[in-house]
């Protein structure tokens, strides 16, 4: 006999005991919405922690281009730090949208962190009313357009930095 708690408030508890505490409690209906958002939360934590666990692989295994050690030094630091505060940051969203489209983010960064051997966000250079505009529409139309044309990469990069 096992003396550990499985009841289900536990870490050891599985979808059956769930299921079974809500069948007696609450609607069918409301209990799959309930379970398919639950499984669905566990996917999408499992898919952030792995990615904050390869950023940090990535950061213990970094080497800057110049190959001077200060260099290496500075950009692992950076790559600590940004993955950091970026996860802090968004360690409270419930939006599975918003979820996947840091997810997303977080990955563009890493490969395109690969690719080009920076740690750093490439950036971009759009030019003041360098954007085609509608007929008609002036200044908010080049706003909307400049904001519609900044890639997935850049999201978070204006708020932190």
């Amino acid at each position: 006999m096992s003396s550990v708690y499985t009841g289900p408030f536990s870490r050891n508890c599985n979808f059956r005991a769930l299921t079974r505490l809500f069948r007696s409690f609450v609607p069918v209906q409301l209990m799959t919405v309930v379970l398919e958002t639950h499984q669905m939360t566990i996917a999408t934590r499992q898919e952030v922690l792995g990615l904050y666990r390869s950023i940090f692989r990535l950061a213990r295994k970094w080497q800057a281009v110049s190959g001077q050690m200060e260099d290496t030094i500075k950009e692992k630091q950076y790559i600590l730090n940004e993955a950091r505060t970026l996860f802090q940051k968004n360690k409270n969203l419930t939006d599975t949208d918003l979820i996947k489209q840091c997810i997303d983010e977080c990955t563009a960064r890493i490969e395109i962190g690969l690719h080009y051997q920076i740690p750093y966000p490439r950036p971009i250079h759009l030019p003041p009313m360098g954007l085609t505009s509608i007929r008609g529409r002036g200044l908010r139309s080049q706003e909307k357009l400049r904001k519609l044309s900044k890639p997935v990469y850049l999201r978070s990069h204006d708020d932190v930095s």
